[in-house]
C-alpha cells in the first residue's frame, strides 16, 4: 500500500465509486482574475468557494490536483461534533465561555454538512450514529467521566453509554468494553461529498481549475497575485486551504503542522447477515487509543477500516498483514473476506490538535490543521472565511485566537521527535 504523491487521487474505493461529474475543470493558462483566489480543492476551499460565490464574489479555485486530492477524498467519512483535540485544551486556552462557542460551532458543522447535502442533492450516502468503543478499564473511567463533563460544562446529552447487550446492538465485537453512542455524529462518502460541494460552488459561478499548483504567492498590497507554472490570478483576497499539501508556499506557516499519513481498506460488499455481525445499525466507529482505529459500513455494505500511522513518509512494516490481522481479530466473522482495495494519505495535525485559522496581513486567509477532525469542521471553516472577507469575522476569530506553536526541532528534526512521542503513545495504548 503506497500514499499517492502525484496529481491524481490513489485507487481508492471512492474513486472507484465516483457518483457527481463537473463541469471541465482545465488547468490554469494565462492570466485571470477574481475577487478571490483559492488555493486547494478540498472541503474547505470547496465550502468557501461556494458560500462566497452565493455572496457575489467572483472566485477562482486552483487545485494542484483534482478535487478531493488531499484528506478530503480520501478519509474514513466521518462527520462528527468536536475537534481533534480534547475541549479541556481549547479552555485552557481560551477559557470556558469561548470553548463553548466552539464546541456549539463544531455541532453546527455537522448540521451545515446535512444541510449543503441536501440542498444541492448530493449522493453521498449520509448515514447518522457514531460510537466511541473503549478498550482497556481506564477507557471507560474516561468516557465515563467524559460524558459527564459535556452534560454538565457543554450542556450536551447527546450520547448514550453502551455496555453489554446495547454495546453489541451496534458493534459485534469481543474487543470493546464499553462505548459512548453519539446521535449527532455520523458517516459518508467523503469523495462524492467534496465533488458535490465542488459541482454546486460551479453552478453558483465559481470558476476551477484542476492540475494547477500554486508555487508562488506575491503578496504586499492589492491585488494578490497567486502565481501557478502556466498562468496567474490577481484577486482582492486569497484563501489558503492546501493543508497537508501547502508545502512551503507560505513561509510563515512553516512548522505549525506535520504531515501524517493514515491508511484505509475496504473489503468486498459484505451480505446482509454478514453486516448486522458486524455494525448492526450502520454506525461510524472509532477506539479510543491515541493511534486509533475507526471503520464504517459504505453504502454498499463495504468495511471502510482505518489504522495505523506514519509521520516519517516511510510506509509501516507489514502495514497489509497488521491491518487485515486487526480486522480479523475485530471480527472473526469476516474470515475469509477479500480486500478490494487499499490505499491512504495525509492529514495535517498542529501541536496542540486544534485547528489552526489565521490571516496574513489583511488579506490573505488560511484554515489547516485539523488533525484528522475535518470532515465536517472544515465545511464550516469555508462559511467563517466566507463570513471573515465579508467583513463579518467575528466567529472566524473565535477560532484563529487558539495560539499555536510550532513542532520543535527545526526543518530537520521535528519528523524524528514526532515519531518519538507517537511512540511513547502507541506503548501506552498497549499497556
Amino acid at each position: 500500500m503506497t500514499v499517492a504523491t502525484g496529481p491524481c487521487r490513489p485507487a481508492s474505493y471512492y474513486n472507484a465509486s465516483i457518483a457527481v461529474s463537473l463541469l471541465p475543470t482545465p488547468s490554469l493558462s494565462g492570466d485571470s482574475k477574481a475577487d478571490v483566489c483559492i488555493i486547494g480543492g478540498g472541503v474547505t476551499g470547496c465550502s468557501a468557494a461556494l458560500h462566497l460565490a452565493e455572496r457575489g464574489y467572483s472566485v477562482v479555485l486552483l487545485e494542484a490536483g483534482e478535487i478531493g486530492y488531499g484528506a478530503s477524498g480520501r478519509s474514513g467519512g466521518q462527520i462528527l461534533p468536536g475537534l481533534g483535540t480534547e475541549l479541556d485544551v481549547v479552555e485552557k486556552a481560551l477559557g470556558l465561555e469561548r470553548a463553548r462557542d466552539i464546541w456549539e460551532m463544531s455541532r453546527e458543522s455537522v448540521r451545515l454538512t446535512e444541510q449543503l447535502i441536501q440542498r444541492h442533492d448530493i449522493p453521498c450516502d449520509l448515514t447518522w450514529g457514531y460510537v466511541n468503543a473503549a478498550i482497556k478499564p481506564r477507557h471507560v473511567r474516561e468516557l465515563h467521566a467524559f460524558q459527564e463533563a459535556m452534560a454538565r460544562r457543554y450542556d450536551y446529552h447527546s450520547m448514550t453509554f453502551l455496555e453489554g447487550d446495547t454495546l453489541r446492538e451496534r458493534v459485534v465485537s469481543d474487543a470493546y468494553l464499553a462505548g459512548l453512542y453519539d446521535a449527532e455524529g455520523g458517516h459518508l462518502h467523503p469523495l462524492n461529498y467534496t465533488l458535490g460541494l465542488a459541482r454546486a460552488a460551479q453552478q453558483a459561478g465559481v470558476v476551477i481549475h484542476e492540475h494547477s499548483a500554486a508555487i508562488h504567492v506575491e503578496r504586499g498590497q492589492q491585488p494578490t497575485r497567486v502565481i501557478t507554472s502556466r498562468g496567474r490570478v490577481t484577486a482582492d483576497f486569497v484563501v489558503v486551504a492546501a493543508n497537508a499539501y501547502l508545502g512551503g508556499l507560505l513561509p510563515e506557516l512553516s512548522g505549525r503542522i506535520m504531515r501524517a499519513a493514515n491508511y484505509i481498506v475496504a473489503t468486498e460488499p459484505l451480505s446482509e447477515d454478514r453486516a448486522a455481525r458486524v455494525l448492526p445499525r450502520n454506525d461510524a466507529l472509532s477506539d479510543t487509543n491515541f493511534v486509533l482505529d475507526y471503520y464504517r459500513l459504505s453504502g454498499d455494505r463495504r468495511l471502510i477500516y482505518g489504522g495505523e500511522v506514519s509521520y516519517d513518509g516511510r510506509e509501516p512494516r507489514a502495514l497489509e498483514r497488521r491491518m487485515d490481522a486487526k480486522i480479523a481479530r475485530l471480527f472473526p466473522v469476516l474470515e475469509g473476506t477479500r480486500i478490494d482495495y487499499r490505499w491512504g494519505g495525509d492529514v495535517a495535525i498542529t501541536v496542540n490538535r486544534a485547528p489552526d485559522f489565521g490571516r496574513l496581513g489583511h488579506n490573505v486567509f488560511y484554515a489547516q490543521g485539523y488533525s484528522g477532525h475535518g470532515m465536517s469542521l472544515a465545511g464550516l471553516a469555508g462559511r467563517l472565511l466566507s463570513d471573515a472577507i465579508a467583513g463579518q469575522a467575528e466567529r472566524f476569530d473565535v477560532f484563529a485566537a487558539m495560539p499555536h506553536r510550532r513542532f520543535p526541532g527545526g526543518r530537520w528534526l521535528r519528523q524524528p521527535l514526532l515519531v518519538l512521542a507517537t511512540n511513547f503513545y502507541k506503548l501506552r495504548d498497549r499497556l
